[in-house]
């Protein structure tokens, strides 16, 4: 799954003012998370969706099909805001930190697991 995040996790890293110093495991770690979750979320919420979507239909009352169908749509709606909130979240850090790069690096270090001038930046290879 190396695909996933630019990081070494056998580097020593540090993003913003430096004062912090962190193995390149815990940026993996916590990109690795956030891109399951970016993937995997919004396909359960549709197949959920489209499974009791499936069930109302079987029972053929229409009642029932219309809940199935606000619950599809509802479950839809909520697997897009899903994918979307990490992006949502960087245009707020952009905002918010101004001209300030060490928040947004530090944010594109542990969100998207990268690594270089505008992320993580690797302080030493440790042995």
């Amino acid at each position: 799954m190396m695909f996933l995040s630019s990081v070494n996790m056998n580097a020593e890293y540090t993003c913003g003012s430096g004062s912090l110093v962190f193995t390149g495991t815990i940026p993996y770690v916590v990109s690795l998370i956030v891109t399951v979750i970016k993937i995997l979320v919004p396909i359960l919420l549709v197949v959920f969706g489209m499974l009791d979507l499936g069930k109302a239909v079987m029972a053929s009352k229409e009642d029932e099909i219309k809940k199935g169908q606000q619950t599809l749509i509802k479950r839809v709606v909520a697997a897009v805001l899903v994918f979307f909130v990490i992006q949502i979240a960087q245009v707020i850090f952009r905002f918010v930190s101004g001209s300030d790069a060490n928040v947004v690096n530090c944010f594109n270090c542990f969100v998207n697991g990268a690594e270089g001038p505008n992320a993580c930046e690797n302080v030493n290879v440790v042995e």
